[in-house]
């Protein structure tokens, strides 16, 4: 095995260079001196032999073999990097944070129950635990935000594990106009009332879920504010079933007589964000959410 001529790190100047827009800006991001930067520089295309930056004005810009060793450095760049945090908190033991990030739709008592048993297994560990709704929940995952995310897509390049089922139903107040329709309701029925929807928590590729033909909604920013509002008299509204429980079982909502689609399923996904990285808390919450999640909900 022959000895490499270059080394991480400066490859980790030249991405930095590039990143930052300048020598001067990558010194500041590395916490180097500018002549320490430019040295590196050069003793990597040195070692090279081959050019990988050219000036441009004011700006040190990559040629085409400097893009392309680039591109095929970044990846040795994140594994190192990923290397060295395995080694922190493989120190730490349990690690000091554990970020959940949980779509609105999964059973908040449920979820109450796996903070709990987590809070006995590593009681040093602090607990963040955030709601998502939609897409919210994809953009913790790609955003690397969160340790483990419950979603209801797993987006691409990332793995999940089935988790449950969550079955949703139509539901208004009892007295709402729609349940005077002396027919099956269908969506030219729904389109003429006001539909109540919760606001995607996701900024970068926001999405809508389920039937949103009606011309009038109203959006809030929970479920449990779109069932107040249900209530209220103030909309119609798609729901989580183990949400409705009390509110069926007391009058306060009715299921809407649809003629089809009174009734879907949505489907939930457990993903670790990051499972080269995972430490015992993290696996820990993989495996209460598995163990706790109710076979008849699966």
């Amino acid at each position: 095995m022959t000895t490499p001529k270059t080394s991480l790190d400066q490859w980790a100047v030249l991405a930095a260079v590039i990143d930052h827009g300048g020598y001067a800006q990558a010194a500041a991001a590395l916490h180097k001196s500018q002549p320490a930067v430019s040295y590196a520089l050069a003793r990597l295309q040195e070692a090279l032999d081959v050019p990988l930056l050219v000036v441009e004005g004011r700006k040190a810009v990559l040629t085409e073999h400097g893009r392309v060793l680039l591109q095929r450095a970044r990846p040795l760049l994140r594994d190192l990097e990923t290397l060295e945090q395995l080694a922190r908190k493989l120190k730490q033991g349990w690690e000091p944070e554990l970020r959940l990030v949980v779509d609105v739709a999964f059973p908040r008592g449920l979820l109450l129950s796996i903070v709990a048993e987590l809070q006995q297994l590593c009681p040093s560990t602090q607990m963040q635990v955030s709601d998502a709704v939609l897409s919210g929940a994809e953009q913790a995952i790609e955003d690397a935000a969160a340790d483990v995310v419950v979603t209801s897509r797993v987006p691409p390049g990332f793995l999940g594990s089935f988790l449950m089922d969550i079955r949703f139903i139509a539901i208004a107040a009892p007295d709402h106009p729609l349940f005077a329709v002396e027919v099956p309701l269908t969506t030219e029925h729904l389109a003429r009332h006001v539909q109540v929807v919760v606001r995607d928590s996701g900024q970068k590729r926001p999405r809508n879920e389920g039937w949103l033909g009606a011309s009038r909604r109203c959006t809030v920013s929970s479920i449990e504010a779109s069932l107040a509002t249900v209530k209220a008299g103030l909309g119609y509204a798609w729901l989580p079933e183990h949400l409705l429980a009390t509110a069926l079982r007391d009058g306060s909502v009715r299921p809407l007589p649809l003629a089809v689609g009174g009734e879907r399923n949505m489907e939930l996904y457990l993903v670790t964000v990051r499972p080269e990285l995972a430490g015992p808390a993290a696996r820990a919450a993989v495996d209460c959410f598995q163990r706790r999640v109710p076979a008849t909900m699966r």
